[in-house]
């Protein structure tokens, strides 16, 4: 398996302040994705939402894997 790494620096701001993240990895990534989402739009519809992105990728799909270059 590939490992993937991010180098990233995230600012959040809203009315009552900002946030700010640094994901190092596509978990941690997804986890500010998926917190942020909650909070914008309340846990159901940020459910809702998750699960229509998920309805585009095959349910067998693997994640991406490390070939040996010749």
């Amino acid at each position: 398996m590939t490992t993937v790494s991010i180098d990233a620096n995230i600012t959040v701001k809203w009315p009552q302040g900002h946030s700010s993240y640094s994901p190092g990895s596509p978990e941690e990534l997804a986890i500010i994705g998926i917190d942020l989402l909650v909070k914008a739009l309340g846990a159901e519809s940020a459910q809702s939402f998750i699960k229509q992105v998920f309805e585009k990728y095959p349910a067998d799909l693997n994640g991406a894997v490390e070939t040996e270059r010749k």
